[in-house]
């Protein structure tokens, strides 16, 4: 079993409400071999909301709020759901402040990437779980 983000598998659960749909990720799904989750809705936070981009290993929004703490939470919860069905490998949404993973937006809200992991994704390979990205399917 692998654990997926819930936008890459049709989920409307982006920032902006919508989802990055992958068809690779729908398939595993559909097929039972994958669970989708948002740690951003396990955070907490809405959906639409706004958006989030990591600024000196923080997590800010466009209105300059920390949700550091929130995003962080999210993140354990992931872990718990990921533990609970033995999830060895994750396919995250990449550049996400979230389940980036190699490269991330540098919290100018420019479209800049730099490089670094998202919060999830860094709390799960520090916990023995392979994250990919859609980008290497």
């Amino acid at each position: 079993m692998k654990i997926v983000s819930a936008g890459l598998a049709g989920i409307n659960c982006k920032y902006d409400g919508k989802n990055s749909a992958n068809e690779k990720v729908i398939v595993l799904v559909k097929e039972g071999k994958a669970l989708p989750v948002c740690p951003e809705q396990l955070a907490g936070f809405s959906t639409p909301r706004e958006d989030m981009e990591i600024r000196n290993g923080r997590v800010f929004t466009v209105g300059d709020k920390d949700e550091t703490e929130a995003m962080q939470r999210g993140a354990e919860e992931t872990l718990k759901i990921a533990k609970l069905v033995g999830a060895k490998e994750a396919i995250l949404k990449s550049r996400s402040p979230s389940c980036g993973k190699g490269l991330v937006y540098d919290g100018t809200f420019s479209g800049k990437l730099v490089a670094g992991n998202g919060v999830t994704a860094e709390l799960l390979m520090k916990n023995g779980v392979s994250v990919l990205t859609e980008e290497q399917l």
